[in-house]
Protein backbone atom coordinates (compact mmCIF):
# COMPACT_ATOMS: atom_id res chain seq x y z
CA UNK A 1 0.00 0.00 0.00
CA UNK A 2 0.65 3.99 -0.41
CA UNK A 3 1.98 5.83 2.34
CA UNK A 4 1.40 8.74 0.98
CA UNK A 5 -1.27 9.49 -1.68
CA UNK A 6 1.50 11.39 -4.39
CA UNK A 7 3.07 7.82 -4.56
CA UNK A 8 -0.08 5.94 -6.04
CA UNK A 9 -1.69 8.31 -7.76
CA UNK A 10 1.00 10.94 -9.70
CA UNK A 11 -1.09 12.65 -12.66
CA UNK A 12 -4.44 11.00 -11.51
CA UNK A 13 -2.86 7.32 -12.65
CA UNK A 14 -2.88 4.43 -10.07
CA UNK A 15 0.58 2.55 -10.00
CA UNK A 16 -1.42 -0.62 -7.67
CA UNK A 17 -4.64 -0.91 -9.65
CA UNK A 18 -4.24 0.69 -12.75
CA UNK A 19 -8.19 0.58 -14.09
CA UNK A 20 -9.00 2.68 -10.44
CA UNK A 21 -7.47 5.78 -11.36
CA UNK A 22 -8.34 8.78 -10.86
CA UNK A 23 -9.41 10.07 -14.30
CA UNK A 24 -12.70 11.45 -14.87
CA UNK A 25 -14.26 8.38 -16.52
CA UNK A 26 -13.07 5.83 -14.07
CA UNK A 27 -14.20 8.05 -11.80
CA UNK A 28 -17.97 7.77 -13.16
CA UNK A 29 -17.45 3.57 -13.77
CA UNK A 30 -16.57 3.00 -10.20
CA UNK A 31 -19.12 5.15 -8.87
CA UNK A 32 -16.50 7.02 -7.28
CA UNK A 33 -17.62 10.72 -8.76
CA UNK A 34 -18.87 12.32 -5.64
CA UNK A 35 -17.97 14.34 -2.88
CA UNK A 36 -18.99 12.05 -0.32
CA UNK A 37 -17.80 8.72 -2.73
CA UNK A 38 -14.36 9.81 -2.51
CA UNK A 39 -14.24 11.39 1.22
CA UNK A 40 -15.77 7.93 2.17
CA UNK A 41 -12.83 6.04 0.73
CA UNK A 42 -10.12 8.25 1.92
CA UNK A 43 -11.56 8.03 5.07
CA UNK A 44 -12.04 4.28 5.41
CA UNK A 45 -9.25 3.17 2.75
CA UNK A 46 -10.59 0.00 0.45
CA UNK A 47 -8.91 -3.21 -1.52
CA UNK A 48 -4.92 -1.69 -2.18
CA UNK A 49 -5.65 2.01 -0.50
CA UNK A 50 -5.08 2.63 3.33
CA UNK A 51 -7.57 4.40 5.40
CA UNK A 52 -6.67 8.12 6.13
CA UNK A 53 -9.72 8.78 8.48
CA UNK A 54 -7.19 8.41 11.55
CA UNK A 55 -4.34 10.56 9.95
CA UNK A 56 -6.32 13.34 8.48
CA UNK A 57 -8.78 15.55 9.63
CA UNK A 58 -12.23 15.87 8.00
CA UNK A 59 -11.45 19.79 6.19
CA UNK A 60 -8.28 17.95 4.87
CA UNK A 61 -10.18 14.57 3.37
CA UNK A 62 -12.97 16.94 1.79
CA UNK A 63 -9.69 19.14 0.72
CA UNK A 64 -8.51 15.47 -1.25
CA UNK A 65 -11.95 14.61 -2.20
CA UNK A 66 -12.16 18.51 -4.28
CA UNK A 67 -9.06 18.24 -5.44
CA UNK A 68 -9.15 14.61 -6.90
CA UNK A 69 -12.62 16.12 -8.42
CA UNK A 70 -11.57 19.14 -9.99
CA UNK A 71 -8.30 17.48 -10.96
CA UNK A 72 -10.32 14.66 -13.01
CA UNK A 73 -12.57 17.43 -14.93
CA UNK A 74 -8.85 18.33 -16.37
CA UNK A 75 -7.33 15.11 -16.85
CA UNK A 76 -4.81 16.00 -13.96
CA UNK A 77 -3.13 18.28 -16.50
CA UNK A 78 -3.25 20.86 -14.56
CA UNK A 79 -1.06 21.50 -11.21
CA UNK A 80 -3.24 24.29 -9.62
CA UNK A 81 -6.66 24.07 -7.65
CA UNK A 82 -9.39 26.71 -7.23
CA UNK A 83 -11.51 26.91 -3.74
Amino acid sequence: TCALPIFCHEKGNNFIIPEKNLKKESLETNGMNSMDSISYQVRNGKNGMPAFGGRLKEEDISTVAYYVLFQSEKNFQRNTIEF
